[in-house]
């Protein structure tokens, strides 16, 4: 349909021009302050948790396919503009990539405050760091979020807005959603976010893999997707290997959480260089994502 071709093709100018809505008006980062409300203990952990993970997604896809939907009653082009800027609001192209580069430049220059600037990307402690893993660190979460932070929400679009424009901006949000649960509360030593883990994992399999195809694409390097197979399941992570292993096998470098895992271990940790290109590879798998996005809703 034209207008979920619109639609795509709003957020990717939004995403471009402004990188990020308001954060006094981004519908994330509401959400998220939701969800961080409910992470305390429960007397009934895993029942509260498996009804929060289940419902609360579904809650924020039905609010916003009913915008999409009622807005069609005001006027006809409303509907496209809704849509493209709940696409907007649920991928991250310029910000993932301006972090992720910033890091890496910060990190050539001696700045110290790279490992701070770093945590927008990682959740590992960066004090002991060394430059080399700071700047692998940049470049294999600039990997990861590539599928959770943007192909997550543009195939879930994509698959659904053939259905109808505001089944579309549903199945988008309801993944984002879902992914935001696995971010606050999918941890071990959270039993109230074992459900929340357990279905991020489910949702990802797919972009997780689509990812890893970008990358290898945008590297014009089909082998490379071959060559990560070997180290794709390194990372406990079920999903986040593949586009990491994807991108270490197309820079041939390793790409390491030190005492987790090594991906591509034979090579040398990225240089400069590399990591720089890294961030361009991924740069260039998101506007293919949009690309394709585009095309897949149209069709």
């Amino acid at each position: 349909m034209l207008s979920s071709l619109a639609a795509v093709a709003l957020a990717f100018l939004l995403d471009a021009a402004f990188s990020e809505p308001p954060a006094r008006a981004h519908p994330v980062a509401y959400y998220g302050r939701v969800v961080t409300a409910l992470d305390r203990q429960w007397r009934a952990p895993r029942l509260v948790g498996g009804s929060i993970a289940l419902t609360l997604p579904l809650v924020a896809a039905a609010l916003a396919a009913l915008t999409v939907f009622g807005a069609a009653r005001v006027h006809s082009l409303l509907p496209a503009l809704l849509a493209g800027l709940w696409l907007f609001a649920t991928t991250s192209r310029r910000m993932l990539v301006d972090l992720a580069g910033d890091v890496v430049t910060g990190v050539d220059a001696g700045d110290e405050s790279a490992r701070t600037t770093i945590r927008g990307l990682v959740g590992r402690d960066t004090t002991e760091l060394s430059e080399s893993e700071l700047r692998s660190a940049a470049v294999e979460s600039a990997a990861e979020n590539l599928a959770d932070g943007l192909v997550a929400p543009l195939l879930a679009f994509a698959l659904a807005a053939p259905l109808s424009l505001a089944v579309g901006v549903a199945a988008a949000v309801w993944v984002k959603a879902v992914n935001t649960h696995d971010s606050v509360l999918g941890y071990p030593s959270k039993p109230h976010g074992t459900a929340s883990a357990r279905l991020d994992d489910l949702v990802m399999w797919l972009p997780a893999r689509v990812s890893a195809g970008l990358i290898a694409a945008a590297a014009l390097d089909p082998g490379a997707l071959t060559r990560a197979l070997e180290w794709a399941r390194e990372p406990p992570s079920p999903n986040s290997g593949w586009p990491m292993a994807t991108l270490a096998a197309a820079l041939d470098v390793e790409l390491a959480k030190p005492g987790v895992y090594a991906l591509n271990p034979a090579a040398a940790l990225p240089t400069t260089d590399d990591a720089e290109r890294g961030v361009r590879l991924v740069d260039r798998a998101c506007i293919v994502a949009f690309v394709l996005a585009g095309v897949g809703a149209w069709f």
